[in-house]
């Protein structure tokens, strides 16, 4: 971090229900965030890869997620025909490299990638757990798939994805959606409000020492 500089790191998983409820407060905080204040996102990789189907106990433990998180924010959508479609798997790592690969080919990609992902997996009941699917998305985007697919399962891509996880452990963030506040050698961890942008703001005009 270079000195003087105001930095808020946004620790997420493409495939983490609480960052997709979190999706229209953060958007509106990075709407009103100080000028001095850039935004760095870092994926934290909820799940590792295992090609093992997810046990029903956790089907169950997740699906009860959505619903606690439909009660708490209550603009937020799913689509409970995934758990039926499907075969999930606690693996997240392969949607979190798809987001690195299209930042890689576009970076004003990487955004529009982490939509995609999560209108696919809450919306449209489809797995991106599944490299094939993926790769799909990555092709309505305009993305060249044949370097996708490779940059998808490549050493890089993946040192990366881990490269981002350590410095999200080194922040402290313990869980998805973090935001932690670098200023002039201090970090200090944004308390969530996942419904209220301002009580965000608040934290964070303090915290930055603005004038």
């Amino acid at each position: 971090m270079q000195p003087g500089k105001t930095i808020l790191y946004y620790v997420h998983d493409p495939m983490c229900s609480w960052c997709w409820g979190f999706r229209p407060t953060w958007l509106k905080v990075q709407k009103a965030l100080p000028e001095n204040v850039s935004v760095v996102s870092l994926l934290g990789g909820l799940a590792a890869d295992t090609s093992q189907p997810m046990p029903d106990a956790m089907q169950q433990k997740i699906s009860a997620i959505w619903r606690t998180i439909q009660q708490q924010i209550p603009a937020t959508t799913f689509n409970f025909d995934f758990w039926i479609q499907n075969t999930p798997k606690r693996s997240t790592y392969p949607a979190c490299r798809a987001i690195i690969a299209a930042r890689q080919q576009n970076p004003s990609l990487e955004q529009v990638m982490i939509l995609a992902i999560q209108q696919a997996y809450y919306l449209k009941a489809i797995n991106p757990s599944e490299s094939k699917i993926l790769v799909q998305l990555a092709d309505k985007l305009g993305l060249d798939t044949d370097l996708f697919a490779r940059d998808l399962v490549s050493e890089q891509t993946q040192q990366i994805l881990l490269d981002e996880i350590h410095m999200a452990k080194s922040l402290g963030v313990q869980g998805f959606p973090s935001l932690v506040l670098a200023n002039k050698g201090d970090y200090s961890m944004i308390n969530i409000d996942y419904t209220q942008p301002d009580v965000i703001l608040q934290q964070i005009n303090t915290l930055a020492y603005l004038d």
